[in-house]
């Protein structure tokens, strides 16, 4: 029991210490009466560049902010917990990927905001259980699906103002991960009933908005 009260605690704690982090970055803009969306990613421009890094730390206002808090610590507290042993690659990957396939592929606007990085983690959630067919990651799949399904319109361009780029590439992100470490992470058991040689063994299972860029506005995800 202290094991699993453990394990929950530091996969709520590292999710919410990333959202901690941007919103002190967005009350330190607010404090000083200024917006970082400069230092948001630009596609095909050198600047650009350090979006890919910065992009995900930046929101144009409270409500966007908002909007992606919650998501952030579920789902990477979901990660954390059911896939510890590679949580922190996942994390990584859909966070590089999204941002440089951004940076590739988007519209010339000023890209910000951890969508991207919340539709990674959708697709990977639910792709991996796919993926792995198992019953149980299959389980939480259809759970992601039920708290998420909703999401999908925003990988289509139906918003002015939204970074669906980001949507859709942290998307794919999310997918292309889930299929890469879908033989690693979480991995059945056997315990031995102490039958004989026929005995039975049991298999317990571990578990973007944007703004266009005539007038620099930032868009955000």
């Amino acid at each position: 029991m202290r094991n699993t009260k453990s394990k929950l605690f530091f996969s709520i704690l590292y999710p919410s210490l990333f959202v901690l982090a941007i919103w002190g970055i967005k009350l330190f803009e607010l404090a000083q009466n200024i917006s970082l969306f400069t230092f948001g990613l630009f596609p095909r421009t050198f600047h650009g560049l350090l979006g890919i890094i910065t992009s995900p730390l930046l929101h144009s206002d409270f409500n966007h902010l908002i909007a992606n808090s919650p998501s952030l610590i579920i789902l990477g507290a979901v990660i954390l917990y059911f896939y510890r042993p590679i949580a922190f690659q996942i994390f990584f990957w859909v966070y590089l990927m999204t941002g440089f396939w951004v940076w590739t592929l988007a519209r010339d606007a000023y890209h910000i905001g951890a969508s991207g990085i919340i539709y990674g983690f959708v697709t990977f959630l639910f792709f991996s259980g796919v993926f792995r067919k198992d019953s149980r990651l299959l389980s939480l799949s259809l759970f992601v699906v039920f708290l998420y399904g909703s999401t999908l319109w925003g990988v289509l361009p139906l918003k002015s103002g939204m970074s669906w780029e980001s949507h859709l590439l942290g998307a794919l992100a999310g997918t292309l991960t889930a299929y890469y470490f879908r033989k690693e992470g979480p991995v059945s058991q056997k315990y031995d009933l102490g039958e004989e040689e026929e005995n039975e063994k049991i298999d317990v299972t571990g578990f973007g908005e944007s703004f266009e860029s005539q007038d620099k506005n930032p868009e955000d995800s």
